[in-house]
This record gives structure tokens, sequence and C-alpha cells, in this order.
């Protein structure tokens, strides 16, 4: 006589793994509704990029903005750091389903460059280009937001090379792949382009509260 093994199902796996992700956040001192779904808390910050970590030249690094602007903008690191500055706390989720929460970066609000270059009526989406030719796309809006930032710090230091230093584009509200690293230009343009993951099946809008982790 055989007995009946229930086989664990993707929904009671899930919620196995809810309840324990959420007890660790009530240990840590936080509300449970903050950690999205899919997610468990660190408070470390994983490393993760596709390819190699590049070497930066200061001495020679530029950002640029172009596309659907009235004026084409380009500023040196010096010309950069001399921009006011803006500090934002934001929590931070990623695809592979760590969070971080109450992370404060430092740096520049596009706010700051919206008026050296006088965006277009036309420019809808923004294109982060980044070393080694790695584009991340979000609507322009989501630069506009409050807590979107260029950064050069995050909790009062200088972004490593390892997360995206000297520069790196933060994001809110979207899983952490559209906060390119190593940002060197953006890109505004009146129609979406997806960027690098988009293009290997990540989902194009990141949302991490609606779990829209890919496109298949």
């Amino acid at each position: 006589m055989y007995a009946f093994v229930a086989t664990p199902t993707r929904a009671s796996v899930g919620r196995v793994f809810r309840a324990a992700a959420e007890r660790k956040v009530r240990a840590a001192g936080y509300p449970p509704e903050r950690l999205p779904p899919g997610q468990y808390l660190t408070d470390i910050w994983p490393v993760l990029h596709a390819g190699e970590v590049p070497s930066v030249d200061l001495a020679t690094w530029t950002l640029r903005v172009f596309g659907e602007v009235e004026r084409e903008l380009e500023l040196s690191w010096t010309e950069f750091c001399a921009l006011p500055r803006t500090r934002r706390v934001q929590d931070i989720h990623c695809v592979t389903r760590w969070s971080r929460f109450d992370v404060e970066f430092e740096g520049v609000h596009w706010r700051e460059l919206a008026p050296r270059c006088h965006p277009r009526p036309t420019a809808r989406f923004a294109i982060a280009h980044a070393e080694q030719g790695f584009t991340a796309n979000v609507p322009l809006a989501a630069l506009e937001h409050a807590d979107a930032l260029l950064a050069t710090h995050a909790d009062g230091a200088p972004l490593t090379a390892e997360h995206g230093g000297p520069l790196r584009l933060v994001v809110p509200g979207a899983y952490f792949w559209k906060s390119a690293k190593w940002l060197r230009a953006i890109e505004l343009s009146p129609v979406d382009r997806p960027g690098f993951w988009e293009r290997y099946g990540y989902a194009n809008d990141a949302d991490p509260w609606q779990e829209h982790r890919y496109a298949f």
C-alpha cells in the first residue's frame, strides 16, 4: 500500500517564501508591506552586472545629453560635480529578488540638467547610455520623479566601480536594472526603445510591486 505524498505547488512554495521573508522584515523593525512580492530583505549590497567592471579616467570622462533637446549638453566630471546636489533615501529592489531598505543616494537631479539642454515637447522617453554599450530605457517622467538621481554617492561614500561609480542612474519604483551603472549619456527620444536587459526578455516597465520581471 502506497502513502500519498502531496507535491508542493508553486503557490504553496511562494507562501512559505513570503512568510519567511516577512519574518525577517519584522525582525529588522520594518513593516512587512514595505517589501514587494517575491523579494527578501538583505542588509548587504550584492554586486551584479554583465561584463567586466570598466576602468574610468575622470580626466577625460564626460556626460552627454542629446536627442530630443534644443541644445546638446556635454559636461566634464568637474562641471558635473559643480551642479547643485540632492540627497534621497529610498529602497532598492533587484530582479534577482533581494531588496535593501533606506539607501541614501547623493547626486544631481534631472531638474539641474533640463534647463541646460531644453528638452523638446516631443521628448517622452529617456535612454540611459552606459559604458560598454549598455542601455536602459525609462519614461522621461521617471527622471523627473523627485527621488530620481544621477548618483555619485551611496550611504555617504562615493559609489565604488562595482556599484556603478563614478555615476549611475537611480530610478525609483523600478527593479534596479533600470538604474544603469557607469552612466555616460542620456538620450531623449519621442519613442521608447528597449534597453539591454529588455532585449534579453526582461519586462519593459520593471514594476516590483506587480512582479514585472520578465516579458515571457
